[in-house]
Protein backbone atom coordinates (compact mmCIF):
# COMPACT_ATOMS: atom_id res chain seq x y z
CA UNK A 1 0.00 0.00 0.00
CA UNK A 2 1.24 3.50 -0.83
CA UNK A 3 2.56 5.43 2.16
CA UNK A 4 0.37 8.50 2.88
CA UNK A 5 1.92 11.82 1.92
CA UNK A 6 3.03 14.11 4.72
CA UNK A 7 1.37 17.47 5.22
CA UNK A 8 4.66 19.16 4.35
CA UNK A 9 4.80 17.33 1.02
CA UNK A 10 1.17 18.11 0.24
CA UNK A 11 1.73 21.81 0.94
CA UNK A 12 4.88 22.00 -1.22
CA UNK A 13 3.31 20.18 -4.18
CA UNK A 14 0.21 22.38 -3.98
CA UNK A 15 2.31 25.53 -3.80
CA UNK A 16 4.57 24.57 -6.72
CA UNK A 17 1.93 22.96 -8.94
CA UNK A 18 1.25 26.24 -10.83
CA UNK A 19 4.96 26.65 -11.55
CA UNK A 20 5.28 23.09 -12.82
CA UNK A 21 2.11 23.54 -14.88
CA UNK A 22 3.53 26.68 -16.47
CA UNK A 23 6.64 24.78 -17.55
CA UNK A 24 5.14 21.34 -18.17
CA UNK A 25 5.54 21.60 -21.95
CA UNK A 26 9.29 21.84 -21.37
CA UNK A 27 9.48 19.33 -18.51
CA UNK A 28 7.77 16.44 -20.27
CA UNK A 29 9.93 16.39 -23.44
CA UNK A 30 12.99 16.72 -21.22
CA UNK A 31 11.79 13.77 -19.16
CA UNK A 32 11.23 11.62 -22.24
CA UNK A 33 14.66 12.52 -23.61
CA UNK A 34 16.22 11.26 -20.39
CA UNK A 35 13.98 8.20 -20.19
CA UNK A 36 14.45 7.08 -23.77
CA UNK A 37 18.23 7.25 -23.50
CA UNK A 38 17.95 3.85 -21.79
CA UNK A 39 17.51 1.12 -24.47
CA UNK A 40 15.68 -1.17 -22.02
CA UNK A 41 13.10 1.52 -21.28
CA UNK A 42 12.89 2.75 -24.87
CA UNK A 43 11.57 -0.68 -25.96
CA UNK A 44 8.46 -0.09 -23.82
CA UNK A 45 7.39 2.95 -25.85
CA UNK A 46 5.84 3.42 -29.28
CA UNK A 47 8.51 5.61 -30.83
CA UNK A 48 6.07 6.95 -33.43
CA UNK A 49 4.55 8.94 -30.53
CA UNK A 50 7.87 10.58 -29.63
CA UNK A 51 7.93 13.76 -31.70
CA UNK A 52 7.68 17.49 -31.17
CA UNK A 53 3.90 17.68 -31.05
CA UNK A 54 3.45 14.23 -29.54
CA UNK A 55 -0.03 13.37 -28.20
CA UNK A 56 1.74 11.11 -25.71
CA UNK A 57 3.72 14.07 -24.38
CA UNK A 58 0.56 16.16 -24.17
CA UNK A 59 -1.26 13.36 -22.38
CA UNK A 60 1.48 12.96 -19.79
CA UNK A 61 1.67 16.72 -19.30
CA UNK A 62 -2.06 16.83 -18.63
CA UNK A 63 -1.84 13.86 -16.26
CA UNK A 64 1.04 15.44 -14.34
CA UNK A 65 -0.82 18.71 -13.88
CA UNK A 66 -4.04 16.90 -12.93
CA UNK A 67 -2.24 14.81 -10.32
CA UNK A 68 -0.59 17.85 -8.75
CA UNK A 69 -3.87 19.77 -8.79
CA UNK A 70 -5.69 16.91 -7.02
CA UNK A 71 -2.88 15.89 -4.70
CA UNK A 72 -5.25 15.96 -1.70
CA UNK A 73 -8.12 14.24 -3.51
CA UNK A 74 -6.52 11.57 -5.72
CA UNK A 75 -9.78 9.61 -5.76
CA UNK A 76 -11.13 11.86 -8.51
CA UNK A 77 -8.42 10.43 -10.78
CA UNK A 78 -9.45 6.81 -10.18
CA UNK A 79 -10.77 6.25 -13.71
CA UNK A 80 -7.65 7.68 -15.33
CA UNK A 81 -5.39 5.65 -13.04
CA UNK A 82 -7.27 2.45 -13.89
CA UNK A 83 -6.80 3.15 -17.59
CA UNK A 84 -3.07 3.66 -17.03
CA UNK A 85 -2.75 0.50 -14.91
CA UNK A 86 -4.50 -1.57 -17.59
CA UNK A 87 -2.18 -0.21 -20.29
CA UNK A 88 0.84 -0.86 -18.11
CA UNK A 89 -0.08 -4.50 -17.50
CA UNK A 90 -0.68 -5.04 -21.20
CA UNK A 91 2.77 -3.68 -21.97
CA UNK A 92 4.30 -5.61 -19.03
CA UNK A 93 5.42 -2.59 -17.04
CA UNK A 94 7.02 -3.95 -13.85
CA UNK A 95 8.00 -2.43 -10.49
CA UNK A 96 11.64 -2.21 -11.57
CA UNK A 97 10.70 0.20 -14.35
CA UNK A 98 9.33 2.85 -12.00
CA UNK A 99 12.68 4.13 -10.61
CA UNK A 100 13.75 4.99 -14.17
CA UNK A 101 10.66 7.15 -14.63
CA UNK A 102 11.07 8.85 -11.26
CA UNK A 103 14.72 9.69 -11.92
CA UNK A 104 13.88 11.07 -15.36
CA UNK A 105 10.97 13.16 -14.03
CA UNK A 106 12.90 14.74 -11.16
CA UNK A 107 15.90 15.31 -13.40
CA UNK A 108 13.69 17.11 -15.91
CA UNK A 109 12.06 19.28 -13.22
CA UNK A 110 15.51 20.22 -11.93
CA UNK A 111 16.86 20.96 -15.40
CA UNK A 112 13.91 23.11 -16.51
CA UNK A 113 13.30 25.01 -13.26
CA UNK A 114 16.97 25.44 -12.40
CA UNK A 115 17.67 27.01 -9.02
CA UNK A 116 13.94 27.31 -8.33
CA UNK A 117 13.88 23.52 -7.92
CA UNK A 118 15.29 23.45 -4.40
CA UNK A 119 16.19 20.19 -2.65
CA UNK A 120 12.99 20.53 -0.57
CA UNK A 121 10.83 20.88 -3.68
CA UNK A 122 12.49 17.96 -5.44
CA UNK A 123 12.12 15.80 -2.32
CA UNK A 124 8.40 16.62 -2.11
CA UNK A 125 7.80 15.86 -5.77
CA UNK A 126 9.80 12.66 -5.39
CA UNK A 127 7.59 11.57 -2.49
CA UNK A 128 4.49 12.46 -4.48
CA UNK A 129 5.76 10.49 -7.46
CA UNK A 130 6.36 7.38 -5.36
CA UNK A 131 2.92 7.64 -3.78
CA UNK A 132 1.45 7.47 -7.29
CA UNK A 133 3.91 4.79 -8.39
CA UNK A 134 3.17 2.57 -5.40
CA UNK A 135 -0.57 2.95 -6.03
CA UNK A 136 -0.13 1.84 -9.65
CA UNK A 137 2.27 -0.99 -8.75
CA UNK A 138 -0.25 -2.43 -6.27
CA UNK A 139 -3.14 -2.24 -8.76
CA UNK A 140 -1.02 -3.69 -11.56
CA UNK A 141 0.02 -6.65 -9.41
CA UNK A 142 -3.65 -7.33 -8.71
CA UNK A 143 -4.40 -7.31 -12.47
CA UNK A 144 -1.46 -9.63 -13.20
CA UNK A 145 -2.53 -12.02 -10.42
CA UNK A 146 -6.19 -12.04 -11.45
CA UNK A 147 -5.31 -12.83 -15.08
CA UNK A 148 -2.96 -15.63 -14.03
CA UNK A 149 -5.55 -17.22 -11.74
CA UNK A 150 -8.31 -17.52 -14.36
CA UNK A 151 -8.79 -20.54 -16.59
CA UNK A 152 -6.56 -20.12 -19.63
CA UNK A 153 -4.88 -17.10 -18.05
CA UNK A 154 -1.19 -16.35 -17.76
CA UNK A 155 1.33 -13.86 -16.42
CA UNK A 156 4.02 -12.25 -18.54
CA UNK A 157 4.47 -13.13 -22.19
CA UNK A 158 2.98 -16.20 -23.87
CA UNK A 159 3.83 -17.40 -27.35
CA UNK A 160 1.03 -17.30 -29.95
CA UNK A 161 1.02 -18.18 -33.63
CA UNK A 162 -0.97 -16.80 -36.54
CA UNK A 163 -3.43 -19.45 -37.75
CA UNK A 164 -5.30 -17.28 -40.29
CA UNK A 165 -4.70 -13.97 -42.07
CA UNK A 166 -7.75 -12.34 -43.69
CA UNK A 167 -7.74 -9.05 -45.67
CA UNK A 168 -10.87 -7.08 -44.73
CA UNK A 169 -10.26 -3.93 -46.81
CA UNK A 170 -7.25 -2.68 -48.81
CA UNK A 171 -5.81 -1.28 -45.56
CA UNK A 172 -7.30 -3.47 -42.80
CA UNK A 173 -6.37 -7.12 -42.13
CA UNK A 174 -7.45 -9.62 -39.47
CA UNK A 175 -5.11 -12.11 -37.78
CA UNK A 176 -6.43 -15.17 -35.89
CA UNK A 177 -4.13 -16.32 -33.08
CA UNK A 178 -3.76 -19.50 -31.03
CA UNK A 179 -1.25 -20.29 -28.27
CA UNK A 180 1.76 -22.33 -29.34
CA UNK A 181 1.43 -24.49 -26.21
CA UNK A 182 -2.02 -25.64 -27.38
CA UNK A 183 -3.69 -24.76 -24.08
CA UNK A 184 -6.87 -22.75 -23.46
CA UNK A 185 -6.87 -18.96 -23.38
CA UNK A 186 -8.44 -16.52 -20.96
CA UNK A 187 -11.93 -15.47 -22.03
CA UNK A 188 -11.56 -11.74 -22.56
CA UNK A 189 -14.22 -9.15 -21.78
CA UNK A 190 -15.66 -7.97 -25.11
CA UNK A 191 -13.91 -4.69 -25.95
CA UNK A 192 -10.54 -5.49 -24.35
CA UNK A 193 -7.21 -5.59 -26.18
CA UNK A 194 -4.10 -7.73 -26.44
CA UNK A 195 -0.57 -6.40 -26.09
CA UNK A 196 2.28 -7.76 -28.19
CA UNK A 197 6.06 -7.85 -28.18
CA UNK A 198 7.20 -7.87 -31.79
CA UNK A 199 10.74 -8.45 -33.08
CA UNK A 200 10.70 -7.79 -36.84
CA UNK A 201 14.49 -7.91 -36.83
CA UNK A 202 16.92 -9.44 -34.36
CA UNK A 203 17.95 -6.05 -32.97
CA UNK A 204 14.43 -4.60 -32.79
CA UNK A 205 11.67 -4.79 -30.19
CA UNK A 206 8.28 -3.10 -30.35
CA UNK A 207 5.29 -3.29 -28.02
CA UNK A 208 1.81 -2.57 -29.34
CA UNK A 209 -1.85 -2.90 -28.27
CA UNK A 210 -4.58 -4.17 -30.60
CA UNK A 211 -8.25 -4.62 -29.75
CA UNK A 212 -9.65 -8.13 -29.88
CA UNK A 213 -12.24 -8.22 -32.67
CA UNK A 214 -13.83 -11.59 -31.84
CA UNK A 215 -16.08 -12.96 -29.12
CA UNK A 216 -14.40 -14.96 -26.33
CA UNK A 217 -14.23 -18.69 -27.08
CA UNK A 218 -11.54 -19.91 -24.68
CA UNK A 219 -9.36 -21.13 -27.58
CA UNK A 220 -8.23 -18.22 -29.75
CA UNK A 221 -8.23 -14.48 -30.37
CA UNK A 222 -8.57 -12.30 -33.45
CA UNK A 223 -7.11 -8.85 -33.96
CA UNK A 224 -7.90 -6.53 -36.86
CA UNK A 225 -5.13 -4.09 -37.82
CA UNK A 226 -5.13 -1.00 -40.02
CA UNK A 227 -2.07 -0.22 -42.13
CA UNK A 228 -0.79 3.17 -40.98
CA UNK A 229 1.28 5.40 -43.22
CA UNK A 230 4.85 5.08 -42.01
CA UNK A 231 3.82 2.60 -39.30
CA UNK A 232 6.72 0.24 -38.69
CA UNK A 233 4.64 -2.54 -37.17
CA UNK A 234 1.34 -2.20 -39.03
CA UNK A 235 3.12 -2.33 -42.39
CA UNK A 236 5.25 -5.27 -41.25
CA UNK A 237 2.15 -7.14 -40.14
CA UNK A 238 0.43 -6.52 -43.46
CA UNK A 239 3.42 -7.17 -45.74
CA UNK A 240 5.61 -9.73 -43.97
CA UNK A 241 3.62 -11.68 -41.38
CA UNK A 242 1.96 -14.84 -42.66
CA UNK A 243 0.23 -17.90 -41.19
CA UNK A 244 2.66 -19.70 -38.89
CA UNK A 245 4.38 -16.56 -37.57
CA UNK A 246 4.79 -16.39 -33.80
CA UNK A 247 4.60 -13.48 -31.32
CA UNK A 248 4.81 -12.85 -27.59
CA UNK A 249 1.38 -11.86 -26.24
CA UNK A 250 0.26 -10.54 -22.85
CA UNK A 251 -3.09 -11.46 -21.30
CA UNK A 252 -6.16 -9.41 -22.35
CA UNK A 253 -6.43 -6.05 -20.59
CA UNK A 254 -8.41 -2.84 -20.71
CA UNK A 255 -11.23 -1.09 -18.83
CA UNK A 256 -13.25 -0.49 -22.03
CA UNK A 257 -15.59 -3.47 -22.32
CA UNK A 258 -19.30 -4.26 -22.46
CA UNK A 259 -20.89 -5.86 -19.42
CA UNK A 260 -24.61 -6.27 -20.23
CA UNK A 261 -25.67 -6.47 -16.58
CA UNK A 262 -28.13 -3.70 -15.73
CA UNK A 263 -28.16 -2.22 -19.23
CA UNK A 264 -31.31 -1.69 -21.31
CA UNK A 265 -29.88 -0.21 -24.50
CA UNK A 266 -26.34 0.03 -25.86
CA UNK A 267 -25.24 2.26 -28.73
CA UNK A 268 -21.95 1.26 -30.37
CA UNK A 269 -20.34 4.22 -32.15
CA UNK A 270 -17.27 3.52 -34.26
CA UNK A 271 -15.16 5.27 -36.84
CA UNK A 272 -12.78 3.45 -39.22
CA UNK A 273 -10.79 0.67 -37.56
CA UNK A 274 -12.43 1.69 -34.27
CA UNK A 275 -15.04 -0.92 -35.17
CA UNK A 276 -12.75 -3.70 -33.87
CA UNK A 277 -13.83 -3.77 -30.18
CA UNK A 278 -17.44 -3.29 -31.28
CA UNK A 279 -17.23 -6.50 -33.33
CA UNK A 280 -16.28 -8.39 -30.18
CA UNK A 281 -19.25 -6.87 -28.35
CA UNK A 282 -21.65 -7.67 -31.20
CA UNK A 283 -20.43 -11.24 -31.60
CA UNK A 284 -20.81 -11.73 -27.84
CA UNK A 285 -24.19 -10.11 -27.14
CA UNK A 286 -25.81 -9.25 -30.47
CA UNK A 287 -29.19 -10.79 -31.18
CA UNK A 288 -30.01 -11.28 -27.49
CA UNK A 289 -32.27 -9.49 -25.06
CA UNK A 290 -30.00 -6.44 -24.80
CA UNK A 291 -30.97 -3.86 -27.41
CA UNK A 292 -27.85 -2.94 -29.41
CA UNK A 293 -27.70 -0.11 -31.94
CA UNK A 294 -24.61 0.01 -34.20
CA UNK A 295 -23.47 3.26 -35.80
CA UNK A 296 -20.34 3.16 -37.95
CA UNK A 297 -18.58 5.86 -39.98
CA UNK A 298 -16.13 5.12 -42.80
CA UNK A 299 -14.64 6.89 -45.77
CA UNK A 300 -16.60 4.76 -48.24
CA UNK A 301 -17.68 1.19 -48.93
CA UNK A 302 -14.15 0.13 -49.89
CA UNK A 303 -12.85 1.19 -46.47
CA UNK A 304 -15.74 -0.29 -44.47
CA UNK A 305 -14.38 -3.33 -42.64
CA UNK A 306 -16.53 -6.33 -41.74
CA UNK A 307 -19.98 -4.71 -42.27
CA UNK A 308 -21.82 -8.03 -42.13
CA UNK A 309 -21.48 -8.43 -38.35
CA UNK A 310 -23.38 -5.25 -37.35
CA UNK A 311 -26.03 -5.94 -39.98
CA UNK A 312 -26.60 -9.45 -38.67
CA UNK A 313 -26.18 -8.95 -34.91
CA UNK A 314 -27.39 -5.41 -34.05
CA UNK A 315 -31.06 -4.55 -33.56
CA UNK A 316 -30.39 -1.45 -35.65
CA UNK A 317 -27.38 -0.79 -37.90
CA UNK A 318 -26.60 2.66 -39.29
CA UNK A 319 -23.73 3.50 -41.64
CA UNK A 320 -22.21 6.87 -42.57
CA UNK A 321 -19.86 7.33 -45.53
CA UNK A 322 -17.96 10.51 -46.26
CA UNK A 323 -18.23 9.75 -49.98
CA UNK A 324 -21.30 7.54 -50.59
CA UNK A 325 -22.39 6.46 -54.06
CA UNK A 326 -25.96 6.71 -55.31
CA UNK A 327 -26.33 2.97 -54.67
CA UNK A 328 -25.08 3.46 -51.10
CA UNK A 329 -27.66 6.17 -50.47
CA UNK A 330 -30.39 4.03 -52.01
CA UNK A 331 -29.50 1.26 -49.54
CA UNK A 332 -29.83 3.55 -46.54
CA UNK A 333 -26.24 4.75 -46.07
CA UNK A 334 -26.07 8.29 -44.73
CA UNK A 335 -23.70 10.91 -46.08
CA UNK A 336 -21.26 12.88 -43.94
CA UNK A 337 -20.41 12.54 -40.29
CA UNK A 338 -22.37 11.26 -37.31
CA UNK A 339 -24.40 14.08 -35.76
CA UNK A 340 -24.70 13.77 -31.95
CA UNK A 341 -28.17 15.34 -32.13
CA UNK A 342 -29.25 12.58 -34.52
CA UNK A 343 -27.89 10.04 -32.02
CA UNK A 344 -30.19 11.41 -29.35
CA UNK A 345 -33.14 10.98 -31.70
CA UNK A 346 -32.45 7.29 -32.42
CA UNK A 347 -31.66 6.29 -28.83
CA UNK A 348 -32.86 7.00 -25.32
CA UNK A 349 -30.35 9.37 -23.66
CA UNK A 350 -32.09 8.80 -20.33
CA UNK A 351 -31.10 5.13 -20.19
CA UNK A 352 -28.74 4.18 -23.04
CA UNK A 353 -25.04 3.43 -22.63
CA UNK A 354 -22.81 4.77 -25.40
CA UNK A 355 -19.56 3.04 -26.41
CA UNK A 356 -17.29 5.13 -28.64
CA UNK A 357 -14.12 4.14 -30.47
CA UNK A 358 -12.31 5.67 -33.44
CA UNK A 359 -10.06 8.57 -34.42
CA UNK A 360 -9.61 11.21 -31.72
CA UNK A 361 -11.53 13.88 -33.64
CA UNK A 362 -14.47 11.51 -34.14
CA UNK A 363 -14.60 10.64 -30.46
CA UNK A 364 -14.23 14.23 -29.29
CA UNK A 365 -17.21 15.28 -31.41
CA UNK A 366 -19.37 12.38 -30.22
CA UNK A 367 -18.46 12.61 -26.53
CA UNK A 368 -18.86 16.40 -26.47
CA UNK A 369 -22.25 16.10 -28.16
CA UNK A 370 -23.47 13.43 -25.77
CA UNK A 371 -22.42 15.46 -22.75
CA UNK A 372 -24.19 18.51 -24.20
CA UNK A 373 -27.33 16.35 -24.35
CA UNK A 374 -26.90 15.68 -20.59
CA UNK A 375 -25.89 12.04 -20.96
CA UNK A 376 -24.10 11.23 -17.67
CA UNK A 377 -20.35 10.59 -17.87
CA UNK A 378 -20.91 7.15 -16.33
CA UNK A 379 -22.84 6.07 -19.44
CA UNK A 380 -20.29 7.35 -21.97
CA UNK A 381 -17.52 4.81 -22.49
CA UNK A 382 -14.66 5.40 -24.89
CA UNK A 383 -11.56 3.64 -26.16
CA UNK A 384 -8.90 5.09 -28.38
CA UNK A 385 -5.79 4.04 -30.25
CA UNK A 386 -2.98 6.10 -28.80
CA UNK A 387 -1.09 7.12 -25.65
CA UNK A 388 -2.24 5.56 -22.41
CA UNK A 389 -3.13 8.77 -20.61
CA UNK A 390 -4.90 10.63 -23.42
CA UNK A 391 -8.11 12.36 -22.38
CA UNK A 392 -11.27 12.71 -24.43
CA UNK A 393 -14.14 15.09 -23.76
Amino acid sequence: MAKPLTEETLAIVEATAPVVAAHVDQIVPCMYRRLLADPEIRALFNMSHQHGNSPQHKALAGALVAYASHIRTPGVLAEALERIAQKHTGLQILPEHYPHVGTALLGAVSEVLGEAATPEILAAWGEAYWFLADTLIAREEQIYSDAEAQKGGWRGWRRFKVVAKTPETPEITSFALRPVDGGPVLRHRPGQYLSFRFTPEADEEYRRNYSISSAPDGESYRITVKRESGGRISNWLHDKVEVGAEFDVAAPAGEFFLDPAGKREVVLLSGGVGVTPMLSMLESFGGGDLRIVSVHAARDETHHAMPETPRARAHESHVFYEVPTKDDLAQGVREGRVDPQWLIQISDPASADYFVCGPVGFMQAIVTGLKAANVPDARIHHEFFGPAAAQIG
